[in-house]
């Protein structure tokens, strides 16, 4: 298949895999509205609130993925892929705001306490909705992972906070239930607000440090060292290697150093064979390599990030 083929392949893929995740959300958002309604649990309050988060978040996502998968253009020589950063400090601002809003009903509800009804069956919808959404989180991360997709990828993790948000919730409110302490309810959305607020600053950490164009993680960094450590020699040097992430793909520079007798023919195409391997370890990578002659003095005066004009 050709990479045109691959990349079209993908993008399907995805936009796929996000559309059931905005479906899921829907259905979700329905579901835990109806618990709410229907005991009243500012717990169940704050499970319905973060299923809108869920349903922003992958309207949100899919945009990015129409975004980030196109192709790259006379503006965007590098492609689009780093909108898939945008996307996830994007959610995790949104969980964010969802904890805030938690954290402020529960607030509330701690002030002027108030009765639960109709518990049973709420909590059974409740339940329902979070089996759809460990289903659908499940799927996002598993197909991110393949695909390489970080939006899918946060998407899942999101959805999956959601689970266990609603794992205590539905415990908490049972609790509250069967012991009638009412002051609990308002306590396990305090819970629920925190957990969300560690899950968006992951998130945002994470989208930070792909904006910032961090390097490589380490299991890459190996493979590209590796591949470097196979061609070198005696004569044959290598020095200065970047690299960075954007989306999925990876970008390589390097410089390659090589006996000055050699023809310009003979270098350029050790250098290809250097470029084709550093692909194929960091697919998709964009490889760019600088040829220079290893016995000068000056080939070594640019292994730092910013050469010295002076």
């Amino acid at each position: 298949m050709t990479g045109n083929g691959k990349e079209s392949r993908r993008r399907k893929r995805l936009i796929r895999i996000i559309s059931i995740s905005i479906a899921v959300a829907l259905l979700t958002i329905s579901m835990k509205t109806v618990a709410w309604l229907l005991t009243g649990s500012v717990g169940l309050l704050s499970d319905a609130i973060e299923s809108v988060v869920n349903l922003v978040a992958a309207l949100v996502g899919l945009i990015v993925i129409l975004w980030s998968t196109q192709p790259p253009d006379e503006d965007h020589a590098y492609g689009h892929e780093k909108a898939d950063y945008v996307s996830a400090g994007f959610e995790g601002a949104l969980i964010l705001l969802a904890a805030f809003t938690i954290a402020f009903a529960a607030v509330e509800r701690l002030i002027h306490p108030a009765g639960l009804s109709e518990v049973g069956i709420g909590l059974a919808i409740s339940v329902g909705a979070s089996l759809l959404n460990l289903g659908a989180a499940g799927l996002l991360i598993r197909t991110g992972r393949e695909e390489e997709s970080m939006t899918l990828v946060a998407d899942g993790r999101h959805l999956m906070t959601d689970v266990w948000t609603t794992a205590g919730v539905v415990i908490g409110v049972g609790l509250v239930w069967l012991t009638g302490w009412q002051t609990l309810d308002p306590l396990i959305a305090l819970v629920v607000a925190g957990n969300i607020v560690r899950t968006g600053f992951a998130l945002v950490r994470g989208s930070m440090s792909g904006l910032m164009d961090k390097a490589l993680p380490e299991a890459d960094l190996q493979a590209v060292n590796a591949v470097l450590a196979r061609h070198a020699s005696g004569s044959i040097e290598f020095h200065a290697l970047r690299t960075r992430k954007a989306g999925r793909r990876s970008f390589i520079t390097v410089h390659v150093l090589v006996p000055g007798e050699w023809t310009v023919q003979a270098g350029h195409d050790f250098a290809e064979k250097v470029e084709e391997d550093l692909r194929q370890a960091a697919d998709p990578a964009t490889v760019f390599t600088h040829l220079e002659p290893v016995e000068d003095p000056i080939s070594f005066a640019d292994t730092e990030l910013d050469r010295d004009a002076g």
